[in-house]
């Protein structure tokens, strides 16, 4: 479908959408999508691991998680490390939480840094992207697992479920989680398990600019697996767009064949409000914009506003909120002087 009015003039003329994707989405979702308990033979996962001599790392991005943590580190220590070493090592990165998120996570066995404190010659921003990114340099995995602090039910298929893959498959580079049963079965059809966000922002928007990555069920889910190799070599928004950046830029190297996804059944956490998702889609949106513009299939757009207004009213006042939402982005990791020598990479 062509862009049609005042839109099509920012759009690279020759984007339109590549026959048969359609059969390209069937063929990888049948190959590459897993339901976790094709990994729950954890031993067997775990000799499969040894004999491929691959460390896993684990990171939990914090910030005020008091309530949460404590049980995501002793069911992942306890299940994953001392009764089966599929984790090498538990490292809780925190953003400089006001509560006890880091005394909680260290009483319990994991390994606690402070995201400011890593890499200090780079500066400090906030945001979960830079806690992502600053893991690359604090853990030694040659997979780094990231699963986010404030699941209610958790359970070590989450990391099992998004290690596997690419345990036994080694031309998958990302595996990303999904939830809610979203696929079809003999016995019917599962509901999509998408979040807001995805819904209404990100599957239309890869619909109509990466039509491949609307395979992937739950784009912005926060629990994935990724190769060091992978992880180094891209960029990482500091904010909101850090998981649709993944996905277009790793899309654009090594295609859709480099992802799998995880059928996880469940997730039980907070939700967030309108006003919270609103803010979550405008970081998305300018990341997305870049991308495109990097990509040069849009061209000559118009400087864009960094500031996400918003209204609220109160006795009959209605007055606008500004927050100023810039998504900075940390460059690729091998880039940094101190990476390359604690690792020995370069671009």
């Amino acid at each position: 479908m062509k862009a049609r009015g005042l839109f099509s003039r920012f759009l690279r003329k020759d984007t339109v959408t590549a026959p048969r994707t359609a059969d390209r989405i069937n063929k990888w979702i049948k190959e590459n999508t897993f339901h976790h308990s094709q990994f729950s033979d954890i031993r067997k996962l775990v000799e499969e691991k040894q004999k491929r001599g691959v460390t896993v790392s684990l990171c939990i991005p914090t910030l005020n998680e008091e309530k949460t943590i404590g049980k995501e580190v002793v069911v992942f220590k306890s299940e994953l490390m001392t009764r089966f070493p599929l984790l090498d090592e538990i490292a809780v990165i925190d953003s400089g939480s006001t509560d006890k998120t880091r005394e909680v996570a260290a009483s319990y066995g994991a390994d606690v840094y402070l995201s400011s404190e890593i890499l200090p010659n780079v500066g400090e921003k906030k945001g979960k992207g830079e806690n992502l990114w600053k893991a690359i340099y604090q853990l030694k995995g040659d997979i780094i697992v990231y699963v986010d602090a404030d699941i209610k039910n958790i359970h070590s298929r989450f990391v099992a479920g998004l290690v596997g893959p690419l345990i036994s498959r080694p031309e998958i580079k990302y595996v990303k989680a999904f939830y809610d049963r979203p696929l079809t079965l003999a016995k019917g059809v599962r509901t999509s398990g998408g979040g807001r966000v995805t819904e209404i922002l990100v599957r239309p928007l890869f619909s109509l600019f990466f039509p491949e990555l609307t395979a992937i069920i739950q784009p912005l889910s926060g629990e994935y697996a990724v190769r060091r190799e992978v992880l180094e070599s891209i960029p990482f928004p500091i904010g909101y767009g850090v998981e649709t950046s993944h996905l277009i830029d790793v899309y654009q190297r090594w295609g859709l064949a480099a992802f799998g996804q995880t059928d996880l059944d469940s997730r039980v956490h907070r939700n967030q409000p309108t006003e919270a998702l609103g803010r979550m889609s405008f970081g998305i949106l300018q990341t997305f914009i870049s991308r495109l513009e990097s990509l040069q299939i849009l061209r000559d757009m118009p400087e864009l506003s960094g500031v996400m207004r918003q209204f609220q009213s109160r006795d009959n006042v209605y007055e606008q909120l500004e927050f100023p939402l810039q998504e900075v982005e940390r460059p690729p990791m091998y880039t940094i002087n101190a990476y390359q020598k604690k690792f020995g990479r370069h671009p």
